[in-house]
């Protein structure tokens, strides 16, 4: 039995014990976590292996800017609003909503990020800060047995990269506060009540512009007194740190090498420098 059917049959196993049928269920992304449809009951579950998530600090986070009126997507109402755990995976529940467009309109995904983060700026809530995510990255690239198929010289560069565009963003010293972390279009539902934003697991303290990195051009001129500069240092940022992903042994991210190779590749080309939805569109096109 892989991974994905034991955490498959532990949430609808979950559902059906808390009176929920699940008689089925729909994979609708499997990232850093597997995220699922149970049908009949229509329930939005996230699973992943207990320890290796933060599920109890994104419920508290939910159920927060949730009720200070931000964009998020809430949690499941006709259960208990915490985290379980099952067979070994810890399972979260979330109200299910039906897309209402193939793709989250500009207007409305900006509109939703600035709500959401000015929610966010109001709600005291302890989180990581963003370096921890470029240390994490950094970590990756300095060590051999966690990303092998790196070549040493792809290794001197990446790493050099991560660490003086760190210190290029702190030297600016923007103001900072609580983010989403990574607001790019999979993160964002589009649905009869707007644009809702998912996965709070990933938010951490840092500048606005860290989060505009994550989303299309589009959203990111519709999106009020965005520091231009600092947005293209956060998008190279991003690249780097998603480029360290790619090559982490064991990283299931379709096409990952591939991926990872076109990041380096950009990183030595140098500006303009593109949004991941134009790059994931060009690397899975035709």
């Amino acid at each position: 039995m892989t991974d994905i059917t034991r955490a498959i049959a532990a949430a609808t196993s979950l559902a059906a014990s808390l009176d929920l049928p699940a008689d089925d269920a729909i994979v609708l992304h499997n990232s850093n976590k597997l995220a699922l449809r149970l049908t009949p009951c229509d329930v939005f579950a996230r699973v992943a292996f207990v320890g290796q998530e933060v599920a109890q600090f994104e419920v508290n986070l939910a159920q927060r800017l949730a009720g200070a009126g931000c964009p998020v997507c809430p949690l499941e109402p006709r259960v208990e609003p915490r985290v379980y755990t099952r067979d070994g995976f810890a399972v979260t529940l979330w109200t299910y909503y039906e897309p209402v467009t193939p793709d989250t309109p500009p207007a409305g995904y900006a509109k939703a990020l600035e709500q959401l983060h000015v929610g966010m700026r109001r709600i005291a809530a302890p989180s990581p800060r963003f370096t921890d995510r470029i240390t994490e990255a950094q970590q990756v690239v300095a060590d051999p047995a966690r990303s092998p198929e790196l070549a040493d010289a792809n290794r001197v560069f990446l790493g050099g990269r991560l660490a003086s565009l760190r210190r290029a963003i702190e030297d600016r010293g923007a103001a900072e506060q609580l983010l989403h972390g990574e607001p790019h279009p999979g993160n964002v539902l589009s649905t009869k009540n707007g644009s809702l934003f998912i996965d709070l697991e990933t938010c951490c303290r840092g500048p606005v512009e860290f989060d505009l990195a994550h989303v299309p051009e589009a959203v990111c001129e519709l999106y009020p007194s965005v520091d231009q500069g600092l947005l293209d240092e956060c998008r190279q940022l991003v690249i780097a740190m998603v480029a360290a992903w790619r090559w982490e042994l064991g990283d299931q991210f379709p096409n990952g090498r591939r991926f990872g190779e076109e990041l380096l590749r950009l990183l030595r080309e140098g500006p303009p420098w593109p949004t991941l939805d134009t790059l994931t569109r060009r690397l899975e096109g035709p």
